[in-house]
């Protein structure tokens, strides 16, 4: 079998703001998470100086989003992110709320884990580690009694862990580029990462990642890892689930591309919010069985 996303009819969902000059050009790759009863987005943001911040916005639908006149996250941390905070992944976790996002600076990218009570203000817990690196997100759980994230040391998708949140070891890759010829238009033939956090499952965790291959085009597909033992890769289709065929996913800052930060469960329904061309945030979707199928026995 195969899955293909449904564009939801109200997308694109959220555009750049001209009277905020910290929006005014792009607002792109959001995190969504859903607590008491509203809808919270993060979502980073781009003026006409390109530094990259993060904004705010609350939904009591998921459709309709009203937002902060200020970021809630900007460089705070002299040259080594000077140049942006970048692509927030809100994980709730044992009763707060982390974000993973990528600060961007002389030294290149690196990925940081701040910590919220409240989703509006934001305190840095640390780094996962000083070097060029991006793509991560905590597990929304504890796995074997330890913290788990999944990262990106370019091109492949890492998992580590931790007992505090602080130190992190055991990185593996779990997952790889495919050889051309052994997917769908080659599709993640040359650099994948993680989306949203993963989600649990009686069949196992879903990942749903990006990739893509020579041609550069940013598609996104879902595999399936083991419950107890994230390491395990259970099925992995070949095919993509959603790729760029709206002009506003064709054209924009950077072409081509379809980007997410969040894919969360709505009752029975996966709600995939993304960027398309790093310029607006749009929502598609799926039931949630559909997915669950897929990623267990998709091609």
């Amino acid at each position: 079998m195969r899955l293909q996303l449904q564009r939801h009819a109200q997308s694109p969902l959220l555009y750049p703001n001209p009277q905020h000059p910290w929006e005014s050009l792009n607002v792109f790759n959001a995190a969504v998470t859903e607590h008491n009863g509203l809808f919270h987005m993060h979502y980073r943001a781009q003026g006409v100086d390109f530094v990259s911040r993060i904004g705010y916005a609350v939904s009591g639908n998921g459709l309709t989003w009203n937002r902060l006149e200020h970021p809630v996250l900007q460089p705070h941390d002299g040259r080594s992110d000077y140049r942006g905070v970048e692509d927030p992944r809100v994980t709730p976790l044992e009763g707060r709320f982390y974000m993973c996002y990528t600060a961007y600076g002389e030294t290149g990218n690196y990925p940081m884990i701040a910590v919220s009570d409240n989703l509006i203000m934001w305190e840095d817990v640390a780094p996962l580690e000083r070097t060029e690196n991006k793509d991560h997100v905590l597990f929304p759980e504890k796995i074997n009694g330890r913290y788990a994230i999944l990262h990106r040391r370019r091109p492949h998708i890492w998992i580590a862990f931790s007992d505090d949140l602080i130190h992190w070891d055991d990185h593996t890759i779990i997952l790889s580029p495919r050889e051309a010829g052994t997917s769908q238009d080659n599709w993640d033939s040359k650099s994948i990462g993680a989306n949203g956090g993963p989600v649990r499952t009686d069949d196992g965790w879903l990942l749903f990642y990006h990739g893509y291959g020579s041609e550069h085009i940013y598609r996104q597909s879902v595999a399936l890892l083991d419950l107890n033992d994230p390491t395990r890769v259970l099925h992995r289709p070949t095919t993509h689930i959603i790729e760029p065929t709206e002009t506003w996913e064709l054209r924009g800052d950077v072409p081509n591309v379809i980007f997410s930060c969040a894919n969360i469960v709505v009752g029975d329904e996966l709600r995939f919010y993304y960027a398309g061309s790093d310029r607006l945030i749009g929502l598609a979707t799926a039931p949630f069985a559909d997915v669950t199928a897929f990623a267990k026995r998709g091609e």
